[in-house]
């Protein structure tokens, strides 16, 4: 059986969090990992009393605090087989996991992304300009490295030892897209699964706010060009 972990990043998310941990299949989990990202809140104290590893990252950042999570596993020389990325808001459901990782249990994907475009999206989950900037990234995406993604979820799967491959660097909002391109140049397979999305619990620090949306969407594009 392989050994999977979660790494959950996590800022201010007190109302979401011991939601997403309670629905993780627990049959199919090694570790859950979150990665209290400067929280000011009882995010660290939910996620504790829930079962999880609690790491700190006290400077804010989305791709900090994922690094962060990768260097534990590294060093905690936990070494899992697969590692699942999944949000703290309670927008994704952790019970799809299931279909996530299995296109890498059985031999045919390294990454794989779980993509809201295709799946079923609750009315108000995402934002007009969200649905217009994963449009946009994915399309760039092909047309300059030639690979087919239609969004670019943060609910995603790669095998551990692909992801140290990619040597991630991104330490804010380019982080998703830094490694689906990355393992697009790297000739990883790539593989997409319909993920329902839903509502998010609480405020989004990113797409609630204009200069959020902005900064996140800004990073995005550079990233793609930066690479290329």
């Amino acid at each position: 059986m392989n050994r999977v972990s979660i790494i959950i990043p996590a800022f201010n998310e007190e109302n979401g969090i011991g939601e997403v941990i309670r629905e993780i299949p627990r049959e199919l989990v090694t570790e859950i990992v979150v990665v209290n990202n400067a929280s000011t809140d009882d995010t660290e104290k939910i996620a504790r009393t829930e079962g999880a590893t609690v790491l700190r990252e006290p400077t804010p950042g989305y791709g900090r605090a994922c690094l962060k999570g990768i260097a534990y596993l590294k060093q905690a020389d936990l070494h899992p087989d697969i590692v699942v990325f999944l949000d703290a808001d309670h927008s994704d459901y952790p019970e799809e996991m299931r279909e996530l990782i299995w296109p890498i249990e059985e031999g045919t994907a390294d990454l794989v992304i779980g993509s809201r475009a295709l799946g079923k999206k609750e009315n108000g989950s995402m934002t007009p300009q969200q649905v217009f900037g994963n449009w946009l990234a994915t399309r760039l995406l092909r047309i300059l490295y030639g690979v087919r993604f239609t969004d670019l979820g943060p609910f995603r799967a790669i095998r551990f030892d692909k992801l140290l491959e990619l040597d991630m660097q991104d330490k804010t909002y380019g982080w998703t897209v830094e490694m689906q391109l990355k393992a697009a140049k790297m000739g990883f397979r790539c593989r997409e699964v319909p993920v329902r999305y839903r509502r998010r619990i609480g405020f989004s620090k990113i797409s609630g706010t204009v200069k959020g949306t902005v900064m996140a969407g800004y990073k995005i594009i550079t990233t793609i060009f930066k690479y290329w």
